[in-house]
């Protein structure tokens, strides 16, 4: 994988292939604890569409992604589906959410990008909103495969998100290893 690997056809394919049988069901039950069923929701990073697929059934859901491939692919997918071009750090978009989602996208940001980002989320976000993102769990950052990953821990996330947010649970799970994900759940202050 390289840097523009979301960017390519083939790369695309070959993504949603190796990610067919991954999906955000267990965290998607926990922000329905907390955001209301038909709230409107965007979700960061629809990728393949799985968690957009989910999300759907429950919310009124906006998926995005910084890569036309995956829109075109999204939108081919899910005809009726509202799909916008988005990158995770300036979100520029004039929309207005209840709720943001993510499941393993803002660990490609920088720490200086994150906070651009959870700056413009809180932003875009209405009134009590609430954000629900997962992280690979851990300390500093590396390049996996060609992209740069970001690792994070209750500290970090405590630290990137405190001054917008009210932190509502940080938890530790298993996603493939033993706790190697952290999921973030918060509330715009």
């Amino acid at each position: 994988m390289k840097a523009g690997y979301y960017k390519t056809k083939e790369s695309v394919e070959e993504y949603i292939r190796l990610a067919k049988d991954v999906n955000g069901k267990q965290l998607i039950e926990k922000l329905k604890q907390i955001l209301p069923q038909q709230s409107v929701l965007l979700e960061i990073g629809s990728g393949p569409g799985t968690d957009w697929k989910i999300l759907n059934a429950y919310y009124n859901v906006t998926g995005s992604d910084n890569s036309r491939q995956f829109l075109d692919h999204l939108s081919n997918d899910n005809p009726n589906g509202k799909f916008i071009e988005l990158d995770a750090i300036s979100l520029n978009t004039d929309l207005r959410f209840d709720g943001i989602y993510s499941n393993k996208v803002m660990h490609h940001l920088k720490d200086n990008e994150l906070s651009e980002s959870v700056k413009r989320q809180s932003e875009i976000l209405n009134s009590n909103g609430i954000i629900c993102h997962s992280f690979w769990k851990g300390e500093s950052s590396e390049i996996f495969k060609g992209l740069f990953v970001n690792y994070h821990n209750a500290l970090t996330l405590s630290a990137a998100y405190g001054a917008y947010f009210e932190i509502l649970s940080i938890e530790v799970y298993t996603e493939f290893d033993d706790n190697d994900s952290v999921l973030l759940m918060a509330r715009k202050k």
